[in-house]
């Protein structure tokens, strides 16, 4: 029974985080000692809340949190100017029901910040994880990440707090978290989405929708995506069973809403192209040609090379290897991928013999573990049907 009610506490704290720390930096404290004041009262919280929890828990976090902040400032050489801070405080009671929680999206995504650091301090004041899960699921030593995070806040604490944001870097900063996947104890993938989903809520923006729907469709085939063994499984051979129908459904309705609005944005084609993928009873019954379409409005909207490198494996689903095989070559060969991309549509059109040796060549160039031992083993395999 501790440890649920220990459980029920933490999801709780997460989700006041970002507002507390709100109201903080609105009354006037520095964005990184109030940060860090927060950081206190939910330590405070974890050790008092399972014996008292308290009725009010957002007004219980903000007055701790509003007098850790004070008595860090009276130990600070500026107690003078900061005396008037302590005359105002505040008395207790129910917390403000205002949320700020978009300005601190905005904030932490500021454009003065690496994505790294945008990303880290974004799961720590909006996310409200600590900097030790935070250090563990990108794999660096918790000192390490501290810093980073401590170089982010003081980046940031100058910046007023009703400056307007930008939408598109918010974005782009929790789709970064999200293909962080799951590292540790800390599954980066599931908060990406619980933090969009929060940011959905505090501000109508079709972009935002969009978003939120490609992350759902891609973690909806999750399950799906490794063999038991650990080793991927590309989308054409899974299990389609494995999916979870009720993220698609979700995905497709919130997609289709956005869509409905006729400002179509890159996440919202991206969600598309994944809801095409999910519709699909079979992958031999994947709609390729719109899916082409989709790429085609992407690449228009975004010029990305990557997106054009994933539309030359579509155009080789709908018209064929050699037509994906054309468009792979306008293509420059050292994007990520390329040689991989090249090994299966030669497979495809039927050259085993070149498909085998790019398939070697892009597991020598894979980013990680796990798709240099898929790439190897598509090696071998065109490898022991040419030997036959």
């Amino acid at each position: 029974m501790t440890y649920e009610v220990n459980q029920v506490n933490e999801v709780l704290l997460r989700s006041l985080t970002p507002s507390v720390l709100a109201i903080l930096v609105r009354r006037g404290a520095d964005f990184a000692a109030a940060e860090d004041a927060v950081q206190d009262a939910l330590i405070e919280a974890v050790r008092v809340w399972p014996a008292d929890p308290p009725r009010d828990a957002k007004g219980w976090l903000v007055t701790v949190a509003w007098r850790k902040f004070l008595d860090a400032t009276r130990a600070e050489a500026a107690r003078r100017r900061r005396e008037d801070l302590v005359d105002e405080e505040p008395a207790p009671g129910p917390a403000p029901t205002v949320d700020d929680t978009l300005q601190l999206y905005f904030l932490c995504a500021h454009p003065s910040l690496t994505p790294s650091s945008a990303v880290a301090l974004t799961l720590r004041a909006v996310g409200g994880l600590t900097t030790r899960q935070i250090a563990q699921a990108y794999l660096v030593p918790e000192a390490t990440m501290a810093q980073r995070i401590s170089r982010a806040k003081h980046t940031v604490s100058g910046v007023r707090f009703d400056q307007p944001g930008d939408v598109a870097t918010v974005l782009r900063v929790l789709y970064l978290v999200f293909n962080e996947g799951y590292s540790g104890d800390v599954d980066l993938a599931a908060e990406a989405i619980r933090l969009t989903r929060q940011l959905a809520a505090a501000i109508d923006h079709p972009e935002v929708a969009g978003l939120l729907a490609l992350m759902l469709l891609h973690h909806a085939r999750r399950a799906a995506r490794t063999a038991p063994d650990g080793s991927l499984v590309p989308l054409a051979e899974q299990d389609r069973g494995r999916w979870d129908t009720k993220s698609i459904a979700e995905g497709v309705e919130i997609l289709q809403a956005a869509l409905a609005r006729d400002r179509l944005g890159e996440f919202q084609a991206q969600a598309a192209i994944a809801a095409l993928h999910a519709d699909a009873p079979a992958a031999e019954e994947t709609d390729w040609v719109q899916i082409v379409e989709w790429y085609d409005e992407l690449a228009r909207l975004t010029d990305n090379p990557v997106v054009r490198l994933n539309r030359a494996v579509a155009v080789g689903e709908a018209d064929g290897p050699r037509a994906g095989l054309a468009a792979l070559a306008a293509l420059d060969d050292s994007l990520p991928r390329h040689t991989a991309v090249a090994a299966y549509l030669h497979e495809r059109d039927g050259d085993l013999t070149t498909a085998a040796r790019l398939y070697s060549e892009a597991a020598h160039k894979a980013p990680n573990l796990a798709e240099r031992a898929h790439l190897t083993r598509q090696a071998a395999r065109l490898n022991a049907r040419r030997s036959r």
